[in-house]
Protein backbone atom coordinates (compact mmCIF):
# COMPACT_ATOMS: atom_id res chain seq x y z
CA UNK A 1 0.00 0.00 0.00
CA UNK A 2 2.74 2.32 0.69
CA UNK A 3 4.52 2.05 -2.56
CA UNK A 4 1.44 2.29 -4.33
CA UNK A 5 1.12 6.17 -2.61
CA UNK A 6 4.48 6.79 -2.54
CA UNK A 7 6.00 5.21 -5.25
CA UNK A 8 6.59 7.79 -8.34
CA UNK A 9 7.39 8.63 -11.68
CA UNK A 10 11.15 9.51 -12.87
CA UNK A 11 9.64 12.57 -15.03
CA UNK A 12 10.27 15.55 -14.21
CA UNK A 13 6.99 16.77 -15.76
CA UNK A 14 5.33 16.05 -11.93
CA UNK A 15 7.82 17.87 -10.42
CA UNK A 16 6.74 21.07 -12.82
CA UNK A 17 3.30 20.25 -12.11
CA UNK A 18 3.52 20.15 -8.28
CA UNK A 19 5.40 23.18 -8.17
CA UNK A 20 3.10 25.10 -9.93
CA UNK A 21 0.56 23.80 -8.26
CA UNK A 22 1.72 24.20 -4.71
CA UNK A 23 3.31 27.52 -5.66
CA UNK A 24 -0.55 28.98 -7.13
CA UNK A 25 -2.34 27.63 -3.82
CA UNK A 26 0.04 28.44 -0.86
CA UNK A 27 -0.93 32.26 -1.12
CA UNK A 28 -4.55 31.01 -1.14
CA UNK A 29 -3.36 29.70 2.11
CA UNK A 30 -1.22 32.30 3.05
CA UNK A 31 -4.14 34.51 2.99
CA UNK A 32 -6.32 32.36 5.55
CA UNK A 33 -4.14 30.91 7.65
CA UNK A 34 -1.75 34.00 8.49
CA UNK A 35 -3.36 36.89 6.87
CA UNK A 36 -0.69 37.73 4.25
CA UNK A 37 -1.25 39.13 0.63
CA UNK A 38 -3.87 41.04 1.79
CA UNK A 39 -5.84 37.98 3.41
CA UNK A 40 -8.39 37.86 6.55
CA UNK A 41 -5.69 35.54 8.70
CA UNK A 42 -7.23 32.46 10.49
CA UNK A 43 -9.53 34.06 12.86
CA UNK A 44 -11.43 36.17 9.90
CA UNK A 45 -11.23 33.59 7.72
CA UNK A 46 -12.84 30.96 9.81
CA UNK A 47 -15.63 33.70 10.63
CA UNK A 48 -16.28 33.72 7.24
CA UNK A 49 -16.22 30.06 6.42
CA UNK A 50 -18.43 29.62 9.57
CA UNK A 51 -21.15 32.33 9.83
CA UNK A 52 -21.10 33.54 5.95
CA UNK A 53 -20.83 30.66 4.12
CA UNK A 54 -22.78 28.23 7.15
CA UNK A 55 -19.81 25.96 6.67
CA UNK A 56 -19.05 23.61 9.61
CA UNK A 57 -15.62 24.96 11.37
CA UNK A 58 -14.12 21.26 10.91
CA UNK A 59 -14.65 21.75 7.34
CA UNK A 60 -13.26 25.52 7.68
CA UNK A 61 -10.05 24.59 9.38
CA UNK A 62 -9.59 21.86 7.15
CA UNK A 63 -9.89 24.04 4.19
CA UNK A 64 -7.21 26.46 5.66
CA UNK A 65 -4.95 23.96 6.53
CA UNK A 66 -4.92 21.78 3.23
CA UNK A 67 -4.53 25.20 0.78
CA UNK A 68 -1.49 26.03 3.71
CA UNK A 69 0.15 22.88 4.26
CA UNK A 70 -0.99 21.05 1.33
CA UNK A 71 0.74 23.32 -0.75
CA UNK A 72 4.01 22.72 1.20
CA UNK A 73 3.71 18.88 1.07
CA UNK A 74 3.43 19.34 -2.53
CA UNK A 75 6.13 21.62 -3.21
CA UNK A 76 8.30 20.02 -1.21
CA UNK A 77 7.08 16.24 -2.84
CA UNK A 78 5.55 15.09 0.36
CA UNK A 79 2.70 12.81 0.23
CA UNK A 80 1.86 14.00 -3.15
CA UNK A 81 -1.19 11.84 -4.15
CA UNK A 82 -2.82 11.92 -1.10
CA UNK A 83 -2.61 15.85 -0.95
CA UNK A 84 -3.38 15.75 -4.86
CA UNK A 85 -6.86 13.52 -3.84
CA UNK A 86 -7.89 16.03 -0.98
CA UNK A 87 -7.37 18.45 -3.68
CA UNK A 88 -9.99 17.31 -6.18
CA UNK A 89 -12.18 17.28 -3.13
CA UNK A 90 -11.30 20.81 -2.28
CA UNK A 91 -11.87 22.19 -5.34
CA UNK A 92 -14.71 20.63 -6.34
CA UNK A 93 -16.44 21.35 -2.87
CA UNK A 94 -15.45 25.48 -3.58
CA UNK A 95 -16.74 25.00 -6.61
CA UNK A 96 -20.09 23.75 -6.06
CA UNK A 97 -20.37 26.00 -2.58
CA UNK A 98 -19.25 29.38 -4.07
CA UNK A 99 -18.45 29.20 -8.13
CA UNK A 100 -20.19 27.32 -10.04
CA UNK A 101 -23.43 30.08 -10.62
CA UNK A 102 -21.27 32.66 -11.89
CA UNK A 103 -20.74 30.18 -15.29
CA UNK A 104 -17.20 29.03 -16.76
CA UNK A 105 -15.35 32.40 -16.92
CA UNK A 106 -13.54 33.97 -14.34
CA UNK A 107 -14.30 37.58 -13.82
CA UNK A 108 -11.64 39.23 -16.05
CA UNK A 109 -13.64 42.61 -16.49
CA UNK A 110 -15.68 43.19 -13.05
CA UNK A 111 -18.92 42.68 -14.95
CA UNK A 112 -20.03 39.14 -13.21
CA UNK A 113 -21.21 38.94 -9.32
CA UNK A 114 -17.96 36.57 -9.22
CA UNK A 115 -15.56 34.43 -10.36
CA UNK A 116 -16.37 31.47 -12.45
CA UNK A 117 -14.81 27.94 -12.20
CA UNK A 118 -12.07 27.84 -14.59
CA UNK A 119 -8.88 28.50 -12.95
CA UNK A 120 -10.54 24.89 -10.73
CA UNK A 121 -10.62 22.86 -13.28
CA UNK A 122 -6.96 23.25 -14.31
CA UNK A 123 -6.52 22.85 -10.29
CA UNK A 124 -8.45 19.72 -10.67
CA UNK A 125 -6.39 18.35 -13.70
CA UNK A 126 -3.27 19.48 -12.11
CA UNK A 127 -4.14 17.48 -9.05
CA UNK A 128 -5.56 13.94 -11.15
CA UNK A 129 -2.45 14.43 -12.90
CA UNK A 130 0.06 13.89 -9.88
CA UNK A 131 -2.66 10.87 -8.78
CA UNK A 132 -1.55 9.57 -11.76
CA UNK A 133 2.09 10.67 -11.91
CA UNK A 134 3.06 11.11 -8.34
CA UNK A 135 5.34 13.47 -7.11
CA UNK A 136 8.50 13.07 -9.95
CA UNK A 137 11.74 13.78 -8.85
CA UNK A 138 13.17 15.62 -6.14
CA UNK A 139 10.63 14.59 -4.13
CA UNK A 140 10.63 13.80 -0.36
CA UNK A 141 8.23 10.94 -1.23
CA UNK A 142 11.08 8.75 -3.66
CA UNK A 143 13.42 9.09 -0.14
CA UNK A 144 10.47 7.68 1.93
CA UNK A 145 10.29 4.83 -0.44
CA UNK A 146 13.88 4.34 -0.66
CA UNK A 147 13.97 3.99 3.05
CA UNK A 148 10.95 1.98 3.73
CA UNK A 149 12.01 -0.32 0.80
CA UNK A 150 13.34 -2.92 2.63
CA UNK A 151 11.27 -2.89 5.84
Amino acid sequence: MKSKIFNTSESLAPLVTRLVLGLVIFPHGAQKLLGWFGGYGFSGTMGFFTDTKGLPWIIGFLVIILESFGALALISGFATRIVAVLYVILALGIVFTSHIQHGFFMNWYGNQQGEGYEFFILWIGMAISLIITGSGKYAIDRKFIWKHASA
